[in-house]
């Protein structure tokens, strides 16, 4: 077989093959082979028609015909391999001779992933979150802690927003009780909404003793409406207890409120700091996804897509669900999501682009010592022997797409160490106190590059085939 590429219109690229005598004989051999097990021929059995009887019985044709429908797609693969082609969508064959006697020749028009330059990725800025809580945030905490120790007294005065209503209750719906509506001495929160907006309007200003007769609208049907009687039984007051010592040895183990607001500003900083950590990594991300200005063939973008459909529908799975169901649950328009979902994959496709773009840049490569680590860490995490792993790469051939993942992860760390970050104030934050966060906070996230190669998965499934 011999083959030769050339760049076609567009982002595509030509492939020439061809097929001489010899070798397309042999693919001619295999057709009647196969044909043999399909035809019945008597005085035969399956499988054991000598080519002479086929050719003599159905002629030539059709195992010609069976021949390139076989050899195509394999000499179309060799093709690709021997030039390196990128191949990112499905390739569109013209057979060029040879259909119907001597060598074959066939051409593959195959749109290709483009290369493209990028430029800034050494002075990237990304803005997150303040890492230091302020003081209004570890106030609203300790509010919170006061809340909990909350004591309720009765007052002799008319309900406000944050009383507690002791009341007997009564909706009806198209003269029937309505369910969930009817309850006798129940304490209700004025204004927190918790039934209808009517009911908080009625009961603010409402004083013990009071009964309330009212109209309101059904939450859920527009035609509807709720009727409700309400006798007020009682307006509690919520007492606070003092944010003192007295109350920091309440509700902590600390002896006084310095040391609990101390706690709670060292707690929010730890957690906020493994989060920043994960954002950071986000936040690069989507910026160098948008140093790409070129457009996207649509084939990365829908390739990405639906790995990432597949991706969801499986962990959706693993929690017993369908993605139909979820997004009923999620009172989701399927349309909708797709669309916000296709938006997302176009980013990743372009982070996928730019990743390569830097990498050949900056001339980083992937060395023996990176695969050696490679096929360690996933050893480790599925469970089996690093040379296993290998191997099972080296059979399948996906070596070169594993390089590709490595090769594109340290182009993301080449830019992550030099990305400036800053907070919404614009006060640089320093890298170091996000990149080791304490035991017990939350986890930073590896970030999600396109295209990338998921090989605990393959390593998954090979051990799978062992058992």
């Amino acid at each position: 077989m011999k083959s030769s590429v050339q760049p076609d219109e567009g982002n595509k690229v030509r492939l020439s093959v061809e097929v001489d005598a010899d070798e397309f004989e042999s693919a001619l051999e295999d057709a009647f082979r196969k044909i043999a097990r399909e035809v019945r021929v008597p005085g035969f059995r399956p499988g054991r028609v000598p080519r002479k009887v086929l050719e003599a019985r159905i002629g030539t044709d059709v195992a010609r015909g069976q021949a390139l429908q076989d050899g195509i797609p394999d000499w179309y693969v060799a093709a690709v391999k021997e030039h390196d082609v990128d191949v990112i969508a499905a390739p569109e064959i013209d057979i060029t001779s040879g259909q119907e006697e001597g060598p074959v020749a066939f051409d593959a028009i195959v749109e290709v992933r483009p290369e493209i330059s990028v430029g800034g990725y050494e002075s990237l800025q990304v803005t997150i979150p303040a890492v230091d809580p302020t003081d209004d945030e570890i106030e609203a905490q300790i509010e919170r802690l006061r809340s909990t120790q909350a004591s309720f007294e009765p007052v002799d005065r008319p309900a406000a927003e944050g009383d507690t209503a002791v009341i007997d209750i009564a909706g009806e719906l198209d003269g029937e009780p309505a369910p969930g509506l009817t309850a006798q001495e129940y304490s209700y929160e004025v204004g927190s909404g918790g039934i209808v907006e009517e009911v908080d309007a009625q009961l603010t200003g409402a004083s013990a003793g009071d009964e309330l007769s009212f109209d309101a609208k059904h939450p859920v049907r527009e035609d509807a409406t709720l009727q409700f009687e309400i006798v007020v039984r009682e307006v509690r007051e919520r007492i606070l207890p003092e944010a003192d010592d007295a109350f920091a040895a309440e509700v902590s183990e600390f002896e006084t409120l310095a040391e609990l607001r101390d706690d709670l500003v060292d707690r929010a900083r730890r957690v906020r700091r493994a989060q920043a950590a994960a954002l950071v990594r986000e936040r690069t991300g989507e910026a160098i996804a948008a140093l790409v200005t070129d457009d996207v063939p649509d084939a990365l973008v829908d390739s990405e897509l639906n790995q990432r459909l597949q991706d969801m529908t499986m962990r959706l799975q693993a929690q017993g669900i369908d993605l139909g169901t979820w997004l009923a649950m999620q009172n989701r328009d399927p349309e909708e999501f797709v669309a916000e979902l296709r938006s997302s994959a176009d980013g990743g496709a372009k982070l996928d682009l730019a990743l390569r773009a830097i990498a050949t840049a900056e001339g980083i490569e992937v060395t023996d010592a990176d695969l050696d680590q490679e096929w360690a860490d996933v050893a480790e995490r599925v469970g089996v022997s690093a040379d296993e792993v290998r191997e099972r790469f080296e059979a399948t051939e996906q070596v070169g797409d594993v390089r590709v993942d490595i090769v594109k992860r340290k182009a993301f760390d080449w830019v992550s160490e030099r990305v400036t970050i800053v907070d919404e104030s614009g006060t640089i934050i320093d890298r170091a106190s996000l990149d080791a966060p304490e035991p017990g906070t939350v986890s930073d996230e590896p970030v999600e590059t396109a295209g990338t190669t998921d090989a605990d998965d393959a390593a998954d499934d090979s051990k799978g085939d062992d058992e």
